[in-house]
C-alpha cells in the first residue's frame, strides 16, 4: 500500500492556491493566503519542505522561484479520504457515509444529489 499522504492545513491551503493558479511565486501564495496572516518566510519554508516531499516543484524566473503542484487536487483528495476511511472506519465506506449522514446538516437538495450519485454508480457497476 502507498504511504499515506499527511498534510497540514497550511500545506492544503498552499496547494489550493497552486491548483487555482497553476503556478505561483512565494509572494503570490502569501497574497492569496492574506487572511491566514502567514509571513512570506513561513510560506517559502513550507514550499521548500513540500518540494522535498514531492508535492510541488519549481522553476526559476529571474530571481524568483515559481512553484507548481506535482499532484492534482483529485489525487490528493482521493489519498486523504482513503487514509481517513482506513484509519477511522477500518476501510468501511458505508460507515463513513453513515457517519456523515448522521452528523452533518444535509438539506433536501443535497439528499437528491446523493441519491442521483448512487443511482449513477449502480448503473456504472451494472455495465452496458
Amino acid at each position: 500500500m502507498k504511504k499515506p499522504l499527511r498534510l497540514g492545513d497550511l500545506q492544503v491551503a498552499i496547494l489550493r492556491v497552486l491548483w487555482d493558479e497553476g503556478e505561483a511565486t512565494v509572494t503570490r501564495v502569501t497574497e492569496a493566503l492574506a487572511g491566514k496572516r502567514r509571513a512570506p518566510t513561513t510560506i517559502a519554508t513550507m514550499l521548500t519542505k513540500m518540494e522535498h516531499r514531492g508535492l510541488v516543484a519549481h522553476r526559476v524566473e529571474g530571481r524568483q522561484f515559481v512553484y507548481r503542484p506535482r499532484l492534482s487536487e483529485q489525487e490528493v483528495t482521493n489519498t486523504l479520504v482513503a487514509d481517513l476511511t482506513q484509519r477511522l472506519f477500518e476501510g468501511d465506506i458505508s460507515a463513513l457515509v453513515s457517519h456523515l449522514l448522521r452528523s452533518e446538516e444535509i438539506d433536501k437538495d443535497e439528499l437528491v444529489r446523493l441519491r442521483a450519485m448512487i443511482v449513477e454508480r449502480e448503473r456504472e457497476e451494472a455495465g452496458p
